[in-house]
């Protein structure tokens, strides 16, 4: 099962630009998640008609958005229990408060940092795709899971 993932989209609407990347890398994914801040509800809209739209709301996302999609949600796919949150607060030390946020999870999927993350904490997998349109300090990105016998994550540098 291959899912596309992003977070902090942070446009608008959605222009063309984006349009052409959401084509090329999400073209043959199963199902997009987001993990918050929109910014806009027309996003989400776009987003909902390419492939199935799993989400959450972030910080920066209005009330159309917040009362549409959870704070925080655990979902499963290929057999495996995910917790999906924006997540909050400074940058560092955000795994460890967002682990405290669920119960026997298998990965967890988080946004807010705009900074990639791809990786293995003791028995939990954390993934952030970082931004595919802003981010302050590194480049603009967003990320595949690959969902066979185990949970792999790729970021992709636009």
């Amino acid at each position: 099962m291959k899912i596309g993932v992003l977070s902090d989209t942070h446009l608008r609407e959605p222009n063309s630009e984006f349009k052409k990347m959401m084509e090329f890398h999400f073209g043959d994914v199963e199902k997009i998640v987001h993990a918050g801040d929109f910014v806009s509800w027309s996003v989400a809209e776009y987003l909902s008609g390419i492939k199935e739209l799993i989400a959450v709301c972030g910080n920066m996302d209005p009330y159309e958005i917040r009362k549409v999609f959870p704070q925080k949600q655990v979902i499963e796919l290929g057999g495996f229990r995910i917790g999906l949150i924006h997540g909050g607060g400074a940058p560092f030390g955000i795994e460890s408060r967002i682990r405290d946020e669920f119960d026997e999870v298998d990965a967890i999927i988080y946004g807010h940092t705009h900074a990639p993350a791809n990786h293995r904490v003791k028995n939990s997998f954390f993934f952030n795709p970082g931004s595919p349109t802003r981010s302050f300090w590194h480049g603009a990105t967003l990320g595949i899971l690959n969902i066979g016998e185990k949970i792999e994550g790729e970021i992709i540098t636009i």
